[in-house]
């Protein structure tokens, strides 16, 4: 989910039944009815599934099937829809940070330096292999021609906001700003690791992650090897 559909997803809940509706149901220890939510929020039951549905689409509602008498077999019934809170998290901030990437590499590192291992060396590993899966998890949609332009379209999704030409690409958002600054060394490092992981993965041979440090972007620069 990009940017713009998380914002979407956020922008779901401005309505107020719709708040209403989901406030209610992520409060439950159980999934709810339509029936139940509609009574809890004081609106008609044909009110209450319209605006469901659209916390559903949304992606911030999630729903299941359940008969809830418990019976089973021929004349049980049909099994009721079901709406519970999803189990994802939506989070919009502007320019974008993925401060959830960032720890997952440094979580992985901290894993392996534990077991014995360097820690610098660890960083690089983990942000590395994160930046071949990510590659990996784009093969698929990242059809661009040419390798600058497939680096572009994939570090675009990672929040990286890619500016160039031709020939190399400057990144002039950096995912991790907060903890880049006060953990400069750590967190660029890793950083530099990643981007050259995903390059790597695309098969870019051509291309080379570079340290390039600027003040208010990414402290990486994507240049012919």
């Amino acid at each position: 989910m990009d940017i713009t559909s998380r914002a979407s997803s956020i922008g779901t809940l401005a309505d107020d039944t719709r708040r209403a509706l989901y406030d209610h149901i992520s409060a439950q220890p159980e999934p709810v009815s339509r029936e139940a939510a509609a009574s809890a929020v004081g609106i008609p039951s044909h009110m209450a599934r319209f605006h469901l549905d659209k916390l559903v689409e949304a992606g911030l509602l999630e729903t299941e099937f359940r008969r809830l008498s418990g019976r089973t077999g021929p004349g049980a019934g049909r099994p009721s829809k079901l709406y519970r809170r999803a189990s994802g998290t939506i989070s919009v901030s502007l320019p974008e940070r993925r401060y959830d990437l960032v720890g997952h590499v440094l979580a992985g590192a901290i894993e392996r330096a534990a077991e014995g291992a360097d820690l610098a060396e660890s960083v690089a590993i983990v942000a590395r292999e994160e930046g071949l899966r990510i590659a990996a998890e784009a093969a698929g949609t990242a059809d661009a021609e040419g390798g600058l332009q497939r680096a572009s379209a994939v570090l675009a999704t990672q929040g990286y906001e890619p500016q160039g030409d031709d020939v190399a690409l400057t990144l002039a958002n950096c995912p991790f700003d907060s903890l880049a600054r006060d953990h400069t060394a750590l967190v660029c490092s890793a950083n530099l690791a990643l981007v050259g992981g995903i390059l790597e993965g695309l098969g870019c041979s051509e291309l080379h992650a570079c340290a390039e440090p600027h003040e208010g972007q990414c402290c990486v620069a994507v240049r012919p090897a």
